[in-house]
């Protein structure tokens, strides 16, 4: 992987992916308006999705954004697949599943994603396998009847998610020198849990975090940033602090 230092300004805003975590599209449109040109993605999340449904997508896609569709599908494979063959419909260029339902699930998606493309005559998503949430360790994983390391967990989860034909994984920053050992440089990772070094947001639900410059540098392909951007008094700034930040 390249290292943050050799990277330019263009090089790392196409890695970050701002996460429109509001429940209100005026707001979603407020910050899209502020960061499209800053940013590589746009994420929208369950929240949003769920409050405007493909409403929340044409914003994006009306400012020239692309969308990361993080809706964590994890069902059985018909529903799964033709979920997300409805995502390929509207747009999306990035979406996730739960690496958890198991390989059928995420090979018939990634089956029904390219077909529907290719009758679309357009590019597939980049779909990713959610591994274990963030906001999880390994005394979360022990009550729920996961034991074992939680690194291993991961590790095993994105070797299945390749195995299962997704690009890559949405996985902690502390497990991408692990899941690079095991899948390779193109395997695509995917990293929430990030904070900037010069945030003052309080803790929150995120477990296993890093700064975006450390997720870089360790080598994952896009960084997720939400909450110390939306909650800055200038969120510009603030993401233009970032960029800095990584590259120095």
């Amino acid at each position: 992987m390249a290292e943050s230092a050799a990277l330019s300004p263009a090089d790392v805003i196409q890695k970050i992916i701002f996460a429109l975590d509001v429940a209100n599209l005026m707001e979603a449109r407020r910050f899209i308006n502020l960061l499209k040109d800053k940013v590589g993605f746009f994420k929208i999340g369950l929240e949003l999705y769920t409050a405007y449904g493909p409403e929340a997508i044409k914003a994006v896609q009306a400012e020239g954004g692309k969308v990361f569709l993080d809706l964590k599908f994890h069902d059985i494979p018909q529903t799964v697949s033709r979920a997300a063959a409805e995502a390929v419909k509207q747009g999306v260029a990035m979406l996730n599943v739960h690496v958890a339902g198991g390989w059928e699930m995420m090979h018939k998606t990634v089956e029904s994603c390219q077909q529907i493309a290719q009758e679309m005559n357009c590019a597939p998503p980049l779909i990713l396998g959610v591994t274990l949430l963030t906001s999880l360790d390994e005394g979360n994983l022990n009550q729920i009847g996961l034991i074992g390391p939680l690194q291993e967990r991961v590790v095993r989860l994105a070797e299945l998610a390749k195995t299962a034909g997704l690009q890559g994984v949405v996985a902690s920053p502390q497990e991408i020198s692990l899941i690079r050992q095991k899948c390779g440089t193109s395997f695509v990772i995917v990293t929430p849990g990030i904070r900037p070094a010069f945030s003052q947001v309080e803790k929150d639900d995120q477990k296993r975090m890093m700064t975006p410059k450390e997720a870089i540098a360790a080598g994952a392909d896009f960084i997720v940033l939400g909450r110390p951007i939306r909650m800055a008094p200038d969120p510009v700034a603030a993401m233009e602090k970032v960029i800095a930040e990584i590259i120095s």
